[in-house]
């Protein structure tokens, strides 16, 4: 399940500088992103948490990231609790573990599609498959 927010309606101002086709893939991506229930927007990772704790597992949210390498990051409700990945920003592409899309929310339909068959695995959630 999704947990719903509003989002911001203009492009965050903290984003690094980046090439002319970098930034459109970035701008389009947001603009879907925004449009979307499940971006929060500046979010921190102990708000994401806390608002995670409180819904069923597998329930997610995309937040900003507050790291400085990476853009956004996923929040999901694991069956031991809150977890967050980074989702990185690499060459035009946003990238998870090995998935990676020109766009969030397609990348995020790519990892739940093939998770199910192939759950992931990230240190961050102590060997707890994501599916």
């Amino acid at each position: 399940s999704v947990l719903p927010s509003p989002a911001p309606p203009s492009l965050p101002d903290r984003f690094r500088m980046f090439r002319s086709c970098e930034w459109e893939v970035l701008e389009r991506s947001l603009h879907i992103l925004q449009a979307s229930d499940f971006y929060w927007g500046p979010l921190s990772v102990g708000e994401a948490h806390a608002k995670l704790q409180r819904e069923p597992v597998g329930t997610y949210l995309v937040r900003d990231s507050s790291q400085g390498n990476c853009l956004f990051s996923l929040s999901v409700r694991m069956p031991t609790g809150p977890v967050s990945l980074r989702i990185s920003f690499q060459e035009g592409y946003f990238r998870l573990k090995n998935w990676f899309s020109d766009c969030v929310v397609r990348l995020l339909e790519l990892v739940v599609a093939g998770t199910r068959n192939n759950p992931l695995h990230f240190d961050e959630m102590g060997g707890t498959p994501l599916i």
